[in-house]
């Protein structure tokens, strides 16, 4: 008999191992599948086997009544999005489990994804964009790397977990290019704007000036991480999500802006250019043209314009 808990593990190490998820991820898988037994323990067996609680729950009390049981708790509190994310989870640890004939069917395959929602991606329009970059103050370090942040985020389409990993190494700036890491340890090349490379350079630059220390003696992460913050650390995910709402927020702009909402800008305003689809989907590192395809639908002012010069009866 196998602990459901012990199972968990081992296939969010599998996560790692074999298909190159990130740490973010795995901590995603793993918070969602204890969540999961979490229900399953308080609500499907009895109160003799609450006892040993979840660590020692088997897997063979879980069927997919179990898990409509819990979507069905998920959407008292949770959106769409969230709950198919769940589902996800938990069908890709029942579908590990298949593989290693631990069990011999999944008991997610029963059960129906809720339909989604697809909401139009909040971007921002070029002026605004403009605005944004161009109220950021640069007169200390912490406003060039600000401004070096955003220009960036900008230029490259970057998620924000691919900019929290750049590397200084990672700058080409003789031939204006950055080597990024997305999802799965997938490495790309990209080009990166003029722009965007001196906000870099001028971040780096004051760097240096105020480090005290030469470059030999400063700590390994301080001499490799792109992006630093007042402790001379890494940035992190959660840091630089707060310096970009902060940002926006100082420049007057109304929208709740986030690192995301600055991709889905870079997308909008390439596609609005005439840039090609699967040019677009390279720049992002999406595996799937049809992820890509959603941001032409916030293109539809370029539709409408198209349709009223064209069409001979409106």
């Amino acid at each position: 008999m196998h602990a459901l808990k012990n199972l968990i593990d081992s296939f969010v190490d599998s996560l790692s191992f074999e298909k190159g998820y990130s740490s973010n991820t795995g901590r995603a898988y793993l918070h969602d599948l204890n969540e999961f037994v979490s229900f399953i323990v308080e609500n499907s067996i009895s109160d003799e086997k609450k006892k040993t609680d979840a660590i020692s729950f088997l897997i063979d009390e879980v069927d997919g009544l179990a898990i409509r049981k819990y979507l069905g708790a998920l959407h008292k509190k949770n959106n769409k999005t969230t709950i198919v994310r769940k589902l996800s989870a938990i069908r890709s640890f029942f579908k590990y489990l298949v593989k290693r004939d631990i069990i011999t069917d999944n008991p997610a395959d029963t059960v129906l994804s809720p339909k989604q929602d697809k909401p139009i991606p909040v971007y921002l329009p070029v002026d605004n964009m403009f605005h944004l970059i161009d109220s950021i103050k640069t007169d200390t370090l912490l406003g060039l790397r600000n401004c070096a942040i955003v220009e960036t985020l900008y230029s490259c389409g970057l998620r924000v977990s691919e900019l929290e990993g750049l590397n200084l190494s990672d700058v080409d700036f003789s031939r204006c290019l950055i080597r990024v890491t997305g999802k799965g340890n997938r490495e790309r090349i990209l080009p990166i704007g003029e722009k965007a490379l001196a906000a870099i350079k001028a971040y780096r630059e004051r760097l240096d000036r105020e480090s005290g220390k030469s470059f030999n003696k400063r700590r390994p992460e301080e001499k490799t991480a792109l992006f630093l913050n007042k402790n001379k650390r890494r940035l992190t995910v959660r840091s630089i999500a707060r310096i970009v709402k902060k940002t926006a927020i100082e420049s007057g702009i109304a929208l709740s802006v986030s690192p995301h909402a600055m991709r889905h800008s870079f997308a909008t305003h390439m596609l609005d250019s005439g840039a090609d689809l699967r040019a677009v989907q390279e720049f992002l590192g999406h595996k799937s043209l049809s992820t890509t395809q959603k941001y032409t639908h916030v293109s539809i002012d370029k539709l409408m314009e198209a349709y009223d010069k064209a069409h001979p009866r409106k």
